[in-house]
């Protein structure tokens, strides 16, 4: 017998003899592996990191120590007496006087064809916007799952609505410390006859018009309080007899809508006079406005609770992919005509409208409302809010190596705003052929300065070669982005694709809400209800 048998045969000998002794010990040891298996498993559960916890400054430094950065320039003061206001001098504002052209590859070849931007300029556009300013979504983001929380009939105006309150769960199951529930409310008109264009709108979500119980209903929700209330406390039957006529519950008086500042009803009331459903969607539900939330919210999620690196998404990009999901869900609702959805949002929501829209094409309309830096403006222009203000205060909105271009000490020298690949007029471009309409208000009634109107002007007057490229048209005004004259206040421009107007309103793009349901019904068909 080799040597190798005889091996084999020795070791089923012995595994024999020790099967023989060790029976009476299995029955304990079963235990016990088992007992090893569980400690091993709460161990192993135990392990998931707990979310980390930073203030607003503490995220903004570790932010700063991973890209290098030691010091960054202070951005201008918005108060025009302070020694550090910002810059309201029109002959300053251009430091970097050109902007990054978007018809121009990276490698200086020209664009002439709508084939060539689809294909070479937009994807280069995209990914730098990605890289440098916004940040870029993980692959890896869980899926979102829709459920209808609540159905109200209510009256918005004198017109039935049909109010569905909605949540977005988040499949957090790779990571079930942090959940993130998407709030929205869609709203339609009850009487349409066919699938209506609805317009998404940054803010808080909500039931807009709660249907109240019938009078009987109060009588008996009235009765029940206080028969409940008498069982708590007896001696509250003598206060109910001395007051009979005395309600705890009473109906909420009617009261005459706020008008909008040009006099017009309130946005929603128009939206729904004209066919039109619409959507209030909660930014803050997928992720909050603020530093100390950004390892929370929909980017700690996906991060696992640990602060972001410098190419992760910020806020504005977060609450666009939120927008997007809820998008998802209108595809699905035959009451909605899908192929006329639109975005918008005023300020902060004016910047995340317009990065929504520029992202993700599905989106057929955008109306952005004063955005400035972030938004429409022009990040190198030195007018008002700077990018200084942005990598400095609002840094969370943004990926982290945006903040480079505040820089003025680092291991990799100095940035300015001239740094920056790419800029606001490339930004509106991308919506390019869609539905486009920038929106601002007047500085003597609150638009202030700060949002450089004239900036805005500009990117949108150059965007508009980007329209014309793709068979659509943009604004026809005398001059290009340089010599162009902004049109005077309420005197818009709206016979194309892509447009402007200034309202003489304030900080809100209320007053030019008539003009954009008009100038989209023109555009996608849609005829109001007679």
């Amino acid at each position: 017998m080799n040597t190798e048998l005889q091996r084999f045969h020795r070791g089923r000998q012995v595994h024999r003899s020790t099967w023989v002794t060790g029976q009476h010990l299995f029955g304990c040891s079963a235990i016990a592996i088992a007992l090893l298996f569980s400690i091993a498993s709460r161990a192993q559960s135990t392990t998931v990191s707990t979310p980390v916890t930073f203030t607003a400054d503490q995220d903004h430094q570790n932010m700063m120590d991973q890209l290098g950065i030691k010091a960054l320039r202070p951005g201008p003061s918005g108060d025009e007496k302070a020694p550090n206001h910002a810059n309201y001098d029109e002959s300053k504002a251009n430091p970097f006087p050109t902007l990054p052209d978007p018809l121009t590859l990276n490698d200086g070849e020209k664009v002439t064809t709508a084939k060539m931007w689809w294909e070479k300029r937009r994807p280069e556009i995209v990914d730098m916007y990605e890289k440098y300013v916004y940040g870029r979504v993980p692959h890896d983001v869980p899926k979102v799952t829709w459920t209808v929380n609540a159905i109200d009939h209510e009256m918005i105006g004198f017109n039935p609505v049909i109010a569905k309150d909605l949540i977005g769960q988040v499949d957090n199951s790779s990571y079930p410390e942090i959940s993130v529930k998407i709030h929205m409310t869609l709203v339609l008109p009850a009487a349409a006859r066919g699938p209506v264009p609805v317009l998404m709108m940054f803010g808080r979500a909500g039931f807009p018009s709660p249907n109240e119980p019938s009078a009987d209903d109060m009588d008996r929700v009235n009765k029940a309080w206080k028969t409940l209330l008498v069982q708590q406390d007896p001696s509250l039957k003598e206060v109910f007899e001395q007051h009979p006529a005395w309600d705890l519950v009473k109906p909420t008086p009617f009261q005459f809508p706020q008008r909008n500042e040009d006099g017009d009803s309130p946005n929603t009331w128009q939206l729904i006079a004209a066919g039109w459903g619409f959507v209030l969607f909660d930014p803050a539900s997928v992720q909050a406005d603020n530093g100390a939330g950004i390892t929370r919210g929909i980017i700690g999620l996906v991060n696992k609770g640990q602060p972001r690196k410098p190419e992760n998404w910020g806020a504005l990009r977060a609450w666009a992919w939120g927008a997007s999901r809820g998008l998802d869900y209108l595809e699905t609702d035959p009451a909605v005509d899908a192929k006329h959805v639109g975005i918008e949002g005023v300020s902060r929501y004016g910047k995340a409208a317009l990065v929504t829209m520029a992202f993700d094409q599905r989106f057929a309309m955008v109306l952005v409302g004063s955005s400035g830096k972030g938004g429409a403006t022009p990040l190198r222009r030195n007018y008002g809010e700077a990018v200084e203000s942005l990598t400095g205060g609002e840094y969370y909105w943004m990926a982290g190596n945006f903040m480079k271009y505040g820089a003025s000490e680092a291991t990799f020298g100095t940035k300015t705003p001239g740094d920056i690949p790419v800029d606001s007029n490339e930004l509106i471009a991308l919506c390019a052929p869609r539905l486009t309409f920038i929106s601002y208000g007047i500085p003597e009634k609150g638009d202030a300065h700060w949002l450089d109107h004239e900036g805005s002007f500009m990117a949108t007057v150059d965007a508009s070669r980007v329209f014309e490229l793709l068979g659509a048209k943009g604004l026809k005004v005398e001059g290009d982005y340089h010599t162009a004259k902004m049109p005077p206040v309420n005197q818009g421009i709206l016979d194309g694709q892509l447009a402007w107007r200034q309202h003489d309103g304030g900080h809100t793009d209320a007053p030019n809400m008539k003009w954009f349901i008009q100038w989209a019904d023109k555009f996608i068909g849609h005829t109001p209800p007679q």
